[in-house]
């Protein structure tokens, strides 16, 4: 029988009729079945002749004031039982969530820059509020993001903040304002005028574009001159060390990756708007116990 041929047969079976079976088989009675699935005994004995006429067996034959199975019955009951108690895991899991014992694995997508920031903090606290959890981590660019929620194979994604539409969801995750990172051959004050006047690394995973600060600039009329791009703010703030080179970037990460260069985080010259940094998931996941639990703790850890 070919996989086409089974669906259509289980399209003709409505999927109630089953729990009706399993209690018939359990109670050997149909008064006490109606009395268990709280029916009346009328609409039980309706329910087992759609299934038996579906089925083409008689399934419960009388036997003295109960019912006992016949063969077919006896074949279809441990399949019958283990499919409805998976189908009542699988609606329970959804609708419950215990971070205390479940084992569950979480996938969250963040920048690949974004990292060491960012998952250490998450794991640490994770691991005193819900041990047995397994966080992995993955980077995928905007483009597959969306499509990649939706299919659930990434429960929620920190992100720069944007515009969707109606299948995600958004939540504001954390704002960092920017700041410069000047190494020892950067000596005296920043200015504007040096600050625009001087060399940038700047830090993109974009083969093309421009980078978040450069739009930020571009917003207020201004333009630096960008000498080297690079994938990682570990590197960028290493080719400052030995350069005369200024990096800009969110101001929490630079002193998490600065701590041990001899580099200097200066203010911005220029008033610009922190980097937004947002929390996405998919609509579909709004209610879902474990996604909204995972979204409420990283939010308070946020906090």
């Amino acid at each position: 029988m070919n996989k086409e041929h089974e669906w259509s047969v289980i399209e003709r079976i409505d999927l109630n009729l089953f729990r009706v079976f399993e209690v018939i088989y359990r109670e050997r009675n149909l008064t006490r079945a109606a009395v268990a699935l709280h029916l009346s005994q009328s609409a039980v004995s309706h329910a087992l002749r759609r299934l038996r006429e579906q089925m083409d067996d008689p399934l419960f034959v009388r036997e003295g004031r109960g019912v006992v199975p016949t063969p077919l019955a006896k074949q279809l009951a441990p399949g019958i039982h283990e499919a409805l108690g998976g189908l009542l895991r699988s609606v329970s899991r959804g609708q419950h969530f215990d971070p205390g014992n479940d084992r569950r694995t979480f996938c969250l997508n963040m920048p690949e820059q974004m990292e060491p920031v960012v998952l250490p903090a998450i794991i640490a606290h994770l691991s005193r509020v819900a041990p047995q959890l397994e966080l992995r981590s993955s980077s995928l660019h905007w483009a597959d993001l969306k499509r990649e929620l939706l299919a659930g194979r990434i429960d929620l994604a920190i992100e720069i903040a944007r515009p969707t539409d109606n299948e995600l969801r958004q939540h504001l995750l954390l704002r960092d304002p920017l700041c410069v990172v000047a190494g020892p051959g950067f000596s005296g004050e920043l200015s504007l005028q040096r600050y625009l006047a001087a060399d940038h690394v700047a830090v993109t995973s974009r083969r093309r574009g421009i980078c978040v600060e450069d739009l930020a600039l571009g917003e207020v009329g201004l333009v630096r001159n960008v000498r080297q791009r690079c994938q990682h703010y570990l590197s960028a703030a290493l080719l400052v060390a030995q350069s005369e080179q200024l990096l800009t970037m969110p101001r929490r990460y630079a002193g998490l990756i600065n701590g041990g260069l001899p580099n200097r985080l200066l203010d911005l010259p220029v008033s610009l708007p922190p980097v937004s940094l947002n929390l996405y998931w998919a609509a579909q996941s709004e209610g879902e116990a474990g996604n909204r639990w995972l979204r409420g703790q990283l939010l308070q850890l946020a906090e």
